[in-house]
């Protein structure tokens, strides 16, 4: 017996059955032997050139016949997409179905040939071809391959040729199988022309035979040339019924978590793309955070709204019913950053420590563009994609890195004045003097917030030759707009800089700190 089993990476087999347009939305499956050996043949000349035919010949001669299939629980999904076309213009687009078999990623599909048998040679060979076929179908679908020592007599379903009565629990399926007697034969895929090889009265022609694959057998023969010819189905297959389960699509609901009532799964982290034909640069951090916490706010009390009264989200809005500030930091960071280094904003984040509620997330679906009140922005409109929600565990882009050395993204703006008079006054006209007190403050900010004793972290200025500070390497703290739209906001007139924190031990991130932290500002980044 001979048992291959086929994994595919990524839950998923693309192939649209023979004669079938991919529009159509059928799948293949179980898949087809023709498939099987051209996939085979395909590996072994692309990754194994240097192997002689004669060695891998005999083997898919034994793989020709038909075998039976073991298939794991799987059901069928589709996709679709809208394909350039340009057939009626530029703005032409072409709805195309992507339909596949959906299986679980560690679920193996047995192909197995009972009556075929192969030395141990043949057997080496067989996997060597077989550890380099990573896809099979489609490009997409990404496939681990390999050969099976013993094969599992009561995995999955069995699905055979049909040489018998049909029973009650199974149908009928066609699968598209190779014709062992012409299969390896060369009358279609070989050219034959004759040449003049002698002039004069005595001239005579003799046939010229030209192949036009490697191997030339009819199995090879390409799709183009099928259509060209106008073949119906390849030359040297047949079509085969099999018996296959009813079940093999029915879907087996996973076993669902009990969870108490209004309990729902943690949800702290929310992100968004950005875009625009002109993105906002870094120094409109501060701005896009609150034009964010001013849609998200409007769109919650919408959502909520109450016998004509708006709702209100604590967490949104960082303030409590009263109106009061809300303290711990537990209410969400509005974090735009710049992921691409080109120096615009293109993805939002927001980060809330207490979790998000359902009226909340709902507002999160909802949020689709943005006001900054920038110039131009009717022509610049400000649009979010939402890309995910999840939980700080399981994110690890942008500002959720991991990292021990993290760098100042936006200007760190001090939570307090310096005093400029008495005991413990500062001269701010010194470079060093400002650093040395926005230290303090960013230890202090360390402590409070990340919790964290400040003598476990090294800080420093990130400032350039002359003493003035440098976000990122590029920009000047008072190039930033530091000013909130509120008239009782000073952050502009606050001392502000950039740093630079190693961690004694890896960090997680979101790390925001300082005055106008829940609005991108003091917003550190992995060092790069």
């Amino acid at each position: 017996m001979i048992a291959i089993s086929l994994k595919f990476l990524a839950g998923r087999y693309h192939a649209t059955p023979w004669g079938r347009h991919v529009n159509e939305g059928a799948v293949e499956w179980p898949p087809a032997p023709w498939r099987i050996l051209r996939a085979l043949v395909a590996a072994w000349k692309r990754t194994l050139p240097n192997l002689p035919q004669h060695e891998v010949e005999p083997i898919l001669r034994q793989l020709a016949t038909r075998p039976e299939f073991l298939l794991p629980t799987a059901s069928t999904g589709h996709t679709r997409h809208f394909m350039p076309w340009f057939k009626k213009g530029p703005d032409d687009r072409a709805l195309v179905f992507d339909t596949f078999v959906a299986v679980p990623r560690d679920a193996q599909v047995i192909v197995r040939w009972p009556h075929a048998s192969l030395d141990d040679a043949q057997r080496t060979t067989l996997a060597h071809i077989l550890g380099n076929l990573n896809t099979f179908g489609r490009s997409e679908s990404w496939c681990e391959a390999s050969l099976v020592a013993t094969p599992l007599e009561s995995y999955g379903l069995i699905c055979r040729p049909l040489d018998e009565q049909l029973a009650a629990d199974h149908e009928i399926v066609r699968l598209l199988c190779a014709d062992p007697a012409s299969a390896f034969a060369d009358d279609r895929v070989v050219t034959v022309t004759r040449k003049t090889v002698k002039r004069g009265k005595k001239g005579d022609s003799a046939e010229v035979r030209s192949a036009i694959y490697d191997p030339a057998w009819n199995l090879c023969m390409e799709t183009l040339q099928l259509h060209q010819e106008k073949w119906s189905d390849p030359p040297a297959s047949c079509w085969v019924p099999y018996a296959r389960p009813r079940e093999c699509f029915e879907m087996v609901p996973a076993a669902s978590v009990q969870r108490r009532r209004g309990q729902q799964p943690s949800l702290d982290i929310v992100r968004y793309a950005i875009d625009s034909t002109v993105l906002p640069l870094v120094t409109d951090t501060l701005p896009v955070a609150e034009a964010a916490r001013r849609a998200l706010m409007s769109l919650h009390g919408r959502i909520t709204e109450r016998d004509g009264i708006l709702g209100r989200s604590c967490v949104l809005s960082g303030k409590d019913a009263q109106g009061q500030p809300l303290a711990g930091h537990r209410h969400a960071y509005y974090l735009p950053t710049d992921e691409d280094g080109d120096g615009r904003l293109d993805q939002l984040t927001i980060f809330a420590r207490g979790g998000f509620d359902a009226g909340e997330r709902r507002a999160f679906d909802r949020l689709l563009r943005l006001r900054t009140g920038r110039d131009a922005e009717e022509k610049h409109e400000l649009r979010l994609l939402l890309l995910g929600m999840g939980s700080l565990d399981n994110e690890s882009a942008g500002p959720l890195a991991t990292s021990t050395v993290w760098e100042s993204a936006t200007p760190y703006i001090a939570t307090r004045y310096a005093k400029t008079r008495g005991r413990h006054r500062r001269d701010l006209r010194r470079p060093s003097d400002r650093a040395d007190f926005l230290l303090e403050d960013l230890r202090e900010q360390v402590r409070q917030v990340l919790g964290l004793d400040p003598r476990a972290a090294h800080m420093e200025a990130v400032a350039d030759e002359h003493g003035a500070f440098r976000v990122r390497g590029r920009w000047r703290p008072i190039e930033f707009k530091r000013y909130r739209s509120k008239r009782s906001d000073d952050g502009g007139d606050r001392l502000a800089g950039a740093f630079r924190i190693r961690f004694e031990r890896p960090m997680t991130g979101p790390i925001a700190l300082g005055h106008s932290a829940h609005f991108g500002m003091g917003l550190f980044l992995p060092a790069r």
